[in-house]
């Protein structure tokens, strides 16, 4: 049965923090999904797994794109002069979060009379964009002047606050995927209709993975991994590692990342006289992450919701934790809870509290066996939550029902053929 093509609509394609948007791609092609990616900017070429850097199958506008837009806007302006007066009365001029991203949303307006002249010449069947900012409005202008059905994904930050048309963008859209269940309340406030609202988990990230030894011998290791950003809370593990030194506790704290707050991590730290008990070893490709892993006792995602509300999903360090089988703390915040389940899977504390991270860290480290045996049932969870086929097979369904009629199928149909992998589950390597 015919599979609808696809167009994906990213600002970066690959980018190495998004290696569950990659591996979601990778998946559904591997599925037979006919599926294109566009780009809204260039080439990212630096700390790009293996796996990223040979991927090739990617149409990027980027800067060069500017020279065709005037002509790009000409021909929907002779062919569609209404709808064109309308989207430019009424899209750019609007109150967006930071001007960071009204400009990005601007750029992605304009680039999208490009992508609906592509999209309309190539015969696209559906639109998607896996983020609710600049690529869903370009996904969104687009499918307006295309008449293409279109949908997009809301995740953490791009929702969290919401942007000057996220309301309009959820109306125009056929369906809203969300990968963690909490947003589905939250943006439900956004919409008249909550049905086209569609929970659609993320695929593991890792094809292959091994089991975490967990000696918990002196010097214990704690690990944190993640971009360095306020939302991690970084500064407040670090706080919390102050407690343990003081109470005596033998341990070495490694925080992997980078971004705009590295600086002041690493100032904090030595204000607080942890020089000898922390590392920074930088980022941490994809490809060199397990190891990571393997060597440490304990995982710690500190992260908390910043004061303009922006905040983490599940952050997919969590789950890749999991899967090495690696005892997890985390802070109560966003949708962590649908992973970590208190003294079930991991260990949940309130976020921005030194003191009970550091208590559940020292809890975790005091118990190897209990801690194992959360870990185990939090990797079982994750297996059965992230797996790639089935939630890809989802995925495929939505856009299969989404393009309807233009792909010859009845709405409602399965339209998928799951890949057969070495495993009866039909997992994707």
């Amino acid at each position: 049965m015919k599979l609808p093509k696809t167009a994906y609509v990213l600002l970066w394609f690959p980018k190495p923090s998004e290696t569950f948007i990659f591996r979601e791609v990778v998946n559904l092609q591997r599925l037979g999904l006919p599926i294109e990616v566009f780009t809204l900017y260039g080439r990212l070429s630096r700390k790009l797994s293996s796996e990223m850097q040979a991927y090739r199958d990617v149409r990027r506008l980027g800067i060069p794109a500017i020279r065709r837009l005037p002509g790009d806007i000409a021909y929907w302006c002779r062919k569609k002069p209404a709808l064109v007066r309308e989207l430019f009365g009424t899209v750019p001029i609007r109150r967006w979060k930071t001007l960071e991203f009204g400009g990005e949303n601007i750029f992605a307006f304009l680039c999208a009379f490009t992508l609906a002249r592509m999209f309309e010449n190539e015969n696209f069947d559906h639109i998607h964009a896996p983020w609710a900012m600049g690529p869903a409005t370009a996904a969104w202008i687009a499918s307006r002047l295309t008449g293409i059905p279109f949908s997009f994904t809301g995740r953490a930050g791009d929702i969290y606050p919401p942007d000057g048309a996220l309301k309009e963008k959820m109306e125009n859209a056929v369906f809203v995927r969300t990968n963690n269940r909490k947003n589905l309340g939250y943006l439900a406030g956004f919409t008249t209709n909550s049905s086209k609202l569609k929970l659609t988990y993320n695929g593991l990230t890792m094809g292959s993975f091994r089991e975490a030894p967990v000696l918990m011998a002196p010097p214990c290791r704690i690990l944190a991994a993640g971009r360095f950003v306020a939302i991690k809370g970084f500064d407040v593990l670090l706080r919390a590692a102050k407690r343990l030194d003081e109470e005596g506790l033998d341990f070495q704290l490694v925080i992997a990342g980078a971004g705009p707050r590295g600086p002041q991590l690493k100032m904090l730290a030595r204000t607080l006289g942890l020089k000898r008990r922390v590392s920074f070893p930088g980022f941490v490709s994809h490809d060199a992450i397990s190891d990571l892993f393997c060597s440490v006792d304990v995982f710690v995602a500190p992260c908390v919701v910043h004061r303009t509300g922006d905040r983490d999903g599940i952050p997919n360090v969590i789950m890749e934790a999991l899967i090495h089988r690696l005892p997890v703390v985390a802070t109560n915040v966003s949708a962590i809870s649908e992973v970590i389940i208190d003294r079930k899977t991991g260990l949940l504390v309130p976020a921005r509290d030194p003191r009970a991270l550091a208590e559940a860290v020292r809890k975790v480290l005091m118990d190897r066996d209990g801690s194992l045996a959360m870990a185990e049932r939090g990797r079982s969870l994750v297996l059965d939550l992230f797996d790639p086929v089935k939630n890809a097979g989802k995925i495929i369904d939505l856009y299969s029902n989404a393009a309807g009629a233009k792909c010859g199928q009845q709405p409602g149909s399965s339209a998928h053929q799951p890949v057969q992998g070495n495993g009866a589950t039909g997992s994707i390597p």
